[in-house]
């Protein structure tokens, strides 16, 4: 009962800050925004925006477990006002700021959807997309692709994993070998799933012929 009112606090809170910060940004104060959401984190998890910088999602992750639990609306609160202020920042002008906070953010996202946490305000793959879309027009990360395709496959995007693949194989990341294991995952599932990821069987195994021609 307290994880779920907890949980229902959160979603509650988050409507209100995100409400907040969407009407300061139609007034065009998007520094005040910005005061909005470090406040916001200095008084739920005593965690600044400068702090949140330099720790990894992983770091971030950890410090939000208990007794081997991941607290996900917590991690969620902290990836969505990340990703507000990636939001602000862009408009502000600043792309060196609101990079790496819609990075993080991403990547945040990404755990707790590969942890099947619960919506909030979106679902985490939702937010996911949405991020992925915005910095579509950036080299990412080899650590953030290796975590998008682990992603992907879960999620069951088979043909989206694989592009991922082949840019790390491009990346001199991962190697044919690591290709085949790919394929070999893929071909041990229902046809459905593969029609549904779209990559159908046939297209797989083509995909093995390639690797050893």
């Amino acid at each position: 009962m307290f994880q779920r009112d907890y949980f229902m606090r959160m979603i509650e809170q988050m409507s209100v800050v995100v409400g907040q910060v969407m009407g300061l940004r139609r007034e065009r104060k998007q520094e005040e925004a910005l005061l909005v959401i470090d406040e916001l984190l200095d008084r739920e998890f005593r965690l600044n925006a400068k702090l949140i910088r330099s720790l990894s999602d992983r770091d971030l992750i950890a410090m939000m477990t208990r007794s081997g639990i991941v607290e996900t609306a917590n991690v969620y609160a902290i990836a969505r006002l990340l990703k507000e202020e990636g939001d602000l920042n862009e408009e502000l002008g600043r792309p060196e700021r609101s990079f790496p906070s819609r990075l993080k953010a991403l990547h945040l996202f990404i755990r707790l959807a590969l942890l099947d946490a619960p919506a909030v305000l979106k679902t985490p793959t939702e937010e996911a997309d949405e991020l992925l879309a915005r910095l579509g027009e950036y080299e990412l990360p080899v650590e953030t692709k290796q975590l998008i395709l682990e992603w992907h496959e879960a999620e069951r995007r088979y043909d989206l994993a694989e592009n991922v693949l082949y840019e790390l194989m491009e990346d001199s990341v991962l190697t044919k070998e690591d290709a085949d294991e790919f394929y070999r995952r893929l071909l041990l599932l229902p046809d459905e799933w593969l029609e549904a990821g779209g990559l159908p069987r046939d297209e797989i195994i083509d995909g093995q012929k390639r690797l050893h021609v």
